[in-house]
């Protein structure tokens, strides 16, 4: 339980990033079925939710590093 908390943003951003790939595949994808990545809903819903957890991973990385030096600073 403690690591969900922990991970609470990025994984905000890995459900955020599925329909993010999802949308994309609906709207925009690939009608001509060729394109290796947009051509099926699976594969763009697993790439929009890899790069929505590692940019959410990342933003935590960043707060969690900011509240650190503020903590030291008092």
């Amino acid at each position: 339980m403690e690591k969900i908390k922990q991970k609470r943003l990025a994984l905000i951003f890995l459900v955020l990033g599925a329909i993010g790939g999802f949308l994309y595949w609906k709207f925009v994808g690939c009608t001509s079925g060729t394109c290796a990545i947009k051509s099926v809903w699976y594969w763009s819903t697993l790439w929009g939710a890899a790069v929505g957890y590692l940019i959410g991973d990342f933003i935590s990385d960043i707060i969690k590093k900011i509240r650190t030096k503020k903590e030291v600073q008092q």
